[in-house]
């Protein structure tokens, strides 16, 4: 659950900042497919919020940063950490730190700067990002790069998440070329087509253009890419986003095999696996229960999923005798208890998106402070982006909220406001349905100590 910034509007903030298109064409046309070049004419609002060259500067003589938050590469090679850190001195002896003097030197010999993780070490960016996140509903992450005029970063490549690229300030020549491996996976990086993807680049560019400063670009993964810096130092931002995959999908599928007892029994004892004829019946067998347990797990309202449910079971039953107390095969049985696929995979995947991303951080002192004086005047709020499940328990005694890093129970009363609270906006304690002012002060005090609720 969102507050704010929710996934799906048709504005869409955040991402609505990034394309000059509306959202709904985006995820049509081109949202894994093709580039977006937007011109900053063509965008609500410029970038100059989210980062400047003075903000480059904080960052890199005053935040005390360290590896792998910042790193540099000249003409394509990643310089060594040793080349821009040092010892951070009395009081922070550790020896990674980022040091001002060694960036200045290295950049001024040509050396691109790379702010990496921003969207955990600069608040517009973090506020910023998360809104995104709610946006695309895939986890992000944000990098800067800071070049030197007319240097070069790195060599023609791609990447294996889809990127924005947001120029800051500066001028950048981009060129664009289509890509040698479509939608490579996270395994899959461009070093492992190097000769193709440096042939393709001499290729004509699909985009050959200088981007200037409020200018936005959307990658999708693959799509080879390199930049030139011109007539003076180039900041711009990369977003990558870390788009979910239905490899992923199969991923969280196999995941849940380890329940099949067919697929966790012992290969025979003496096998070759050298040999492919002795592991033919094993693999055949394998296949068998893999299919029987793929179809049993296929969702009761899809009608090919359940003939092929049917069709395992019948395969089952024809291979196997029966007998007098054996009245359903394995298929059968395993269809009845196997989970729906579509659980399986949502179950997996939210886990996963919320492992990943990170909710609205919290204020520790503001928020004691507001528990300390609570009262039935006082406006609370669910924490943004924080992703939650609110259910009653079994025996409808207590109301659960359970989110990626805990579970919280209130007694059964609360479930009205907490649901109210979940739906999105600003209460009043004395707003909220079924609790009495004294229960509600409890209610939004464990709330507010639990980080599931923020002062509005």
């Amino acid at each position: 659950m969102t507050t704010g910034f929710e996934r799906g509007p048709v504005t869409r903030p955040a991402l609505s900042r990034c394309i000059s298109v509306s959202p709904d064409e985006f995820d049509r046309d081109f949202w894994g497919r093709e580039p977006l070049l937007s011109r900053a004419a063509t965008l609500p609002e410029g970038f100059h919020d989210l980062i400047t060259e003075a903000a480059v500067d904080e960052l890199v003589s005053e935040r005390g940063l360290r590896t792998p938050f910042i790193r540099m590469a000249h003409e394509g090679s990643v310089l060594p950490p040793s080349s821009y850190t040092a010892p951070g001195g009395f009081g922070a002896e550790v020896g990674d730190q980022v040091s001002s003097e060694k960036v200045l030197a290295e950049f001024a010999g040509g050396a691109t700067i790379v702010l990496q993780g921003l969207h955990r070490t600069w608040p517009p960016l973090i506020d910023f990002t998360r809104h995104l996140v709610d946006d695309l509903g895939h986890p992000i992450q944000v990098n800067a790069y800071i070049t030197p005029a007319s240097s070069r970063g790195f060599d023609p490549h791609y990447d294996v998440h889809d990127v924005f690229v947001l120029q800051i300030a500066g001028e950048k020549h981009w060129r664009i070329h289509a890509p040698v491996h479509p939608d490579p996976l996270r395994d899959q990086p461009w070093s492992d087509h190097r000769a193709a993807v440096a042939q393709a680049a001499t290729h004509e560019p699909v985009i050959d253009a200088v981007f200037h400063p409020g200018d936005a670009l959307y990658l999708p993964r693959g799509w080879i890419h390199s930049a030139e810096a011109l007539g003076g130092t180039s900041v711009h931002l990369t977003i990558g986003v870390a788009a979910y995959t239905r490899a992923d999908v199969v991923q969280a599928l196999i995941a849940s095999l380890g329940d099949v007892a067919a697929l966790r029994s012992s290969l025979p004892a003496g096998l070759d696996f050298s040999d492919p004829n002795a592991l033919r019946p094993v693999v055949d067998e394998t296949l068998a229960a893999l299919q029987q347990a793929f179809a049993a797990m296929a969702g009761p309202t899809s009608s090919g999923a359940r003939r092929g449910a049917h069709a395992a079971a019948a395969a089952a039953a024809a291979a196997e005798p029966t007998s007098e107390t054996e009245t359903t095969s394995p298929a059968t049985s395993m269809a009845a208890s196997s989970p729906d696929a579509s659980v399986t995979v949502s179950t997996h995947l939210a886990a996963r998106f919320a492992a990943a991303t990170r909710p609205e951080p919290v204020s520790p002192l503001a928020t004691v402070d507001v528990i300390a004086a609570l009262d039935t005047a006082s406006r609370v709020r669910w924490r943004g982006s924080l992703h939650a499940s609110v259910r009653l328990s079994p025996d409808g005694e207590t109301v659960r909220i359970r989110t990626a890093a805990k579970t919280v129970s209130l007694p059964a009363e609360a479930e009205p406001a907490v649901r109210r609270l979940h739906e999105g906006g600003e209460l009043s304690l004395a707003e909220l349905p079924g609790l009495d002012p004294a229960s509600a002060v409890v209610v939004v005090r464990r709330l507010l100590r639990e980080g599931i609720l923020v002062p509005a």
